[in-house]
């Protein structure tokens, strides 16, 4: 039986209302897709399974999936996600953005198939785990420790992969990091690290005298 007009009318705009819902959260943290882009991701992945059911419905003696134009939407959104994703230096951003996007897509297509309420629980706790468990993760970021250091070490080869392997043996997260010719035989290297919970700066500078080849740390 095909949907009453008023039925597919609820389930745009309640595809439209949760999926602004989430974007809202995004766009006060000014990220790169925000309130218009969730929204428009959302509300056309209810329109695209309500096609998929008018469609399916309509042809119906033609052997017609419903779901396929949904799966499509599943595989797509991966395209536009990955325009969210920005590298900087060593770090990589927009991981949670394209994830809410994917989410986003995801309870669009629930709202057009009528499975409003489990879209709607959905759209609770992604909100709740946005809002909540980043301010956590800021709790957590904000214990471990950030350090500048300034290490002048031999112009050699590997002397920065041991450096490196160092660091990463005591699990410190390496931020940024810009090499300087000292001369030909010395590099001063400059390191953003943040260090583990449990590591000090002292602990850090200390094993870092240890390794062959640095001559200097200035912090």
């Amino acid at each position: 039986m095909a949907l009453p007009i008023s039925e597919i009318l609820l389930r745009i705009f309640t595809g439209f209302l949760l999926s602004g819902i989430i974007g809202l959260e995004r766009e006060g943290l000014n990220r790169p897709a925000g309130l218009r882009t969730h929204i428009l991701v959302g509300t056309g992945s209810t329109l695209i399974m309500l096609t998929g059911i008018y469609v399916a419905y309509t042809y119906a003696t033609t052997n017609t999936d419903a779901s396929r134009l949904g799966a499509q939407v599943v595989s797509g959104i991966g395209f536009l996600g990955a325009g969210t994703i920005i590298k900087e230096g060593v770090s990589v951003r927009g991981l949670t953005t394209a994830a809410s996007l994917w989410t986003t897509a995801g309870i669009g297509l629930a709202c057009g198939s009528g499975f409003v309420i489990p879209a709607i629980f959905t759209t609770t706790i992604i909100i709740f785990a946005l809002i909540v468990f980043q301010k956590i993760n800021h709790y957590i970021v904000n214990r471990k420790h950030e350090m500048r250091i300034s290490v002048v070490c031999n112009n050699v080869p590997g002397q920065l992969g041991s450096i490196g392997t160092y660091l990463g043996n005591q699990n410190v997260q390496i931020r940024q990091i810009s090499i300087q010719d000292e001369n030909e035989a010395v590099l001063r290297i400059n390191f953003v690290l943040r260090l583990p919970l449990k590591a000090t700066p002292v602990d850090i500078l200390e094993g870092l005298k240890t390794v062959e080849g640095i001559n200097e740390i200035d912090t």
